[in-house]
């Protein structure tokens, strides 16, 4: 064994996870060893800065929804995205304008409204040179004080943890948003605060 695979295999002791695999199974040269959206592509220099940005700009669009910046949101879509929140909501997926999709957040999440994102475990595939998906895990919670209130169930907070897979295209502006999907694996908390749009 080469000076370099020890050095990567302890990397990966040390590290653990997809991320550590990415790197020792690019390193060597060999195949992926698991599904895309388990491993994701490795890491090569050719996408490295692809890579960064398209991390960078999904971990961005949760950073402006909390901070109820809703241009610097919008800035992050393509014009028209497709939308899947049917595990929360119900109904179908949907093809519709990204300033759509900004009004219905911005009206529900007002500053009555509060929201908080986590986001990692990050995985980027590349369809393309002009193409990515991006699977992730997340979790989120909305705090509303008239929660709080027993007539509307006693707690000003719910809480959601899933995974997201969001598309990305590149664009003349750079990499945006063009595709969000997420599905959920767990909830807790008031339906109240969630359901409730912020005053």
């Amino acid at each position: 064994m080469t000076q370099t695979m020890q050095a990567l295999l302890a990397m990966r002791t040390l590290l653990g996870g997809a991320a550590a695999l990415a790197i020792l199974v690019g390193a060597a040269g060999g195949s992926a060893l698991a599904a895309p959206e388990i491993a994701g592509d490795a890491v090569i220099e050719a996408t490295a800065v692809d890579h960064a940005n398209i991390v960078r700009i999904t971990g961005a669009l949760d950073a402006a929804v909390d901070a109820k910046d809703w241009a610097g949101a919008r800035a992050l879509f393509t014009d028209t995205i497709t939308v899947d929140f049917t595990s929360l909501a119900g109904g179908e997926p949907a093809t519709i304008p990204a300033d759509g999709l900004i009004q219905g957040w911005s009206s529900n999440l007002t500053a009555e409204k509060t929201s908080f994102h986590l986001r990692g475990n990050y995985r980027v595939t590349f369809e393309g040179p002009d193409r990515a998906v991006v699977h992730s895990h997340g979790y989120a919670w909305n705090r509303m004080e008239r929660g709080a209130l027993t007539e509307n169930g006693g707690d000003p907070l719910w809480e959601v943890w899933g995974t997201y897979l969001h598309t990305l295209e590149r664009t003349a502006e750079g990499w945006r948003i063009a595709g969000m999907t997420f599905t959920a694996t767990a909830q807790r908390g008031n339906n109240f605060v969630r359901d409730t749009p912020g005053q």
